[in-house]
Parts: structure tokens; sequence; C-alpha cells
């Protein structure tokens, strides 16, 4: 057998009626991490309210505090919600504390505890910056993809990562 030419079980909806080739897989998934690499530095240009673009990290961050409770979280819990290794977190939320955007607060119940939480300056840059990062959606994403189709990927997307977390 030729290599990339091996099938593995799949979805009796796929294109070879119910196994899909290596090929395919490989290029599914290739397919994926092109469109993210592709799109996501569109979806960041003049996000930052002075007209610049912004870093994926302080986005990400600013965006999840925002739409949290009380525009809080555990910075071990955002660290990993955003992929940053706790020390790689800190330096960011550092910067974004310098800057007046984040806090850093204790939890009473728990010492261990220590939450960013957004500072009014931070909701204030969080709100601009969203509401710009919602125009790109609308036109990078929304766009091509269509109201079913963004709602397909959100539904993939949350399968693949609730199945990551799994193992």
């Amino acid at each position: 057998m030729k290599a990339g030419a091996g099938h593995v079980s799949g979805d009796a909806d796929s294109p070879t009626g119910g196994a899909m080739s290596d090929d395919e897989v490989i290029t599914a998934w290739g397919l994926l991490v092109e469109a993210q690499s592709e799109t996501s530095p569109l979806l960041l240009r003049g996000v930052d309210p002075s007209g610049g673009d912004m870093s994926g990290p302080w986005f990400e961050v600013l965006i999840r505090l925002q739409r949290s409770p009380g525009n809080r979280l555990p910075m071990s819990a955002l660290a990993r919600e955003v992929s940053l290794s706790s020390g790689g977190f800190t330096k960011l939320a550092d910067r974004l504390e310098r800057q007046g955007y984040l806090a850093r607060t204790s939890c009473p119940d728990d010492r261990r505890v220590v939450y960013a939480e957004l500072t009014p300056a931070g909701r204030e840059f969080a709100d601009k910056a969203r509401a710009q990062h919602v125009v790109l959606l609308r036109e990078h994403v929304l766009g091509p993809l269509g109201e079913d189709g963004l709602r397909r990927l959100g539904e993939l997307a949350r399968i693949l990562r609730d199945s990551s977390r799994k193992g």
C-alpha cells in the first residue's frame, strides 16, 4: 500500500462512502490549520482602539475577561484558556497591568487563587476592541461561511475542543 493511501474508519457521509483515506484526513486537518493561520491576523487588524493591530494573546485575554462574570477569572484558568504558560501569562498580565487594563485581586475564600480582573479602563478598551473585532468577524468569517456554516463550525470546534480535553 502506498504511503497515505491507507484508510481509517470514518463518517458514512464522507465522499468515499464511509472511510476517509489518510490523505483526506491530513488534508482536512491541514486546511483547518491553514484557515486559522490565514484568518486570525485579519481578525485583529485595527482592533486596537488607537487603530493599530493587536496581538492575539492581548485580545484573547481582554475578550475573555470582558465576557466573564464580574470581568474576572482566576489567572491560572485564564492562562490555560489563552494557551500560555504560567510564566508567559504572567508577563502578559504584567504588561496589561502597566497599561492600566488589568488588576490582580485575591480570592477571599482561597489565598492561593489570584484573579485577573478588567479595570474600568480595561473594560472601555475591551469594548472598543470587541466592536471592531465583530466587524471583522462578520466580514472574514460570517461572510464566507454564512450563518448556518458558522453555527456548524462552532459546533464542530466545540466537539474537537471537548474531545481533546478528555485525553
